[in-house]
């Protein structure tokens, strides 16, 4: 099979777009990688390369060691993967020890990986780890309202979590075990990888400060719709914020615990305390 034929490779090309159009990617900002099943690897061998060059990762994910994952590239507009996606994408082979990559596809014109591999591949381990190998999808996206929250919340994984709740009634089914926070650190570094692994080990949201949102799912689109019913959420609480400080009402701790058990999910009690 063609590699562009591939579902894998559509489905990710269609998500690149996707957030494109949501206003989540200016420039070459966000990145998305996707650990590629064994039987989709074997569908477009014939298309990868053997003989790339190893690359240091920076960090060791020996869990992971072997594994292929196609990537977005480091400087890439998301605006261009739908054009010219050999261009914009690569899919990188592990080798036995997890601590390198190669490039076996892709990035034609040159370039490497995201900048935020490190991120990624820790986390990708993380998850796999956590949920039995179903998590696949790693996204890091700029959207706009989050961003706008960290300037005016307390970096608190409570707060946030809590308040994008109220938001919404769909937002505690959606993500019900909450959101992380992750204070300004430099991006694209071994630091901001190990706070974001060390939250993603509770939650599949994590949010950097001044920055932008790291989420984590299964497939395509539920971790593109994890991501769109969070900014969704915050877009609301910007709005309420913006009209008066103050609620005049909203959904309350008991609300949650009912609505918890008609929709047979678990809620954090530490998310239900009262204000």
């Amino acid at each position: 099979m063609k590699i562009l034929e591939a579902g894998f490779v559509q489905g990710f090309i269609r998500m690149c777009n996707d957030g494109w159009e949501q206003g989540w990617h200016e420039r070459n900002g966000g990145n998305l990688t996707y650990r590629v099943k064994k039987e989709e690897a074997e569908a477009v061998k014939e298309e990868l390369r053997t003989d790339g060059e190893w690359h240091e990762i920076g960090t060791s994910i020996p869990l992971l060691a072997g594994e292929y994952f196609l990537v977005t590239g480091s400087g890439k507009y998301f605006r261009n993967v739908i054009l010219e996606p050999e261009d914009s994408l690569a899919i990188v082979e592990l080798d036995e020890k997890g601590e390198k990559y190669r490039i076996c596809w892709g990035l034609v014109n040159g370039g490497k990986p995201t900048s935020e591999l490190p991120s990624h591949l820790m986390n990708h381990e993380v998850k796999m780890t956590a949920t039995g190998g179903k998590h696949r999808v790693i996204y890091h996206a700029h959207p706009t309202n989050v961003i706008a929250l960290t300037f005016v919340l307390p970096l608190k994984d409570e707060v946030f979590t809590r308040e994008l709740w109220e938001m919404a009634t769909e937002c505690p089914v959606v993500f019900p075990d909450g959101i992380g926070v992750v204070g300004w650190m430099v991006p694209g570094g071994r630091d901001i990888a190990v706070a974001t692994s060390e939250l993603m080990k509770q939650y599949d949201v994590a949010i950097w400060a001044h920055h932008g949102m790291f989420a984590s799912g299964e497939d395509f689109d539920l971790t593109f719709g994890l991501m769109h019913t969070v900014e969704k959420s915050a877009e609301i609480l910007v709005k309420v914020l913006s009209i008066r400080p103050d609620k005049l009402q909203t959904i309350l701790p008991q609300n949650f615990r009912d609505l918890a058990v008609d929709f047979k999910v678990t809620l954090p009690e530490k998310f239900l305390y009262e204000k």
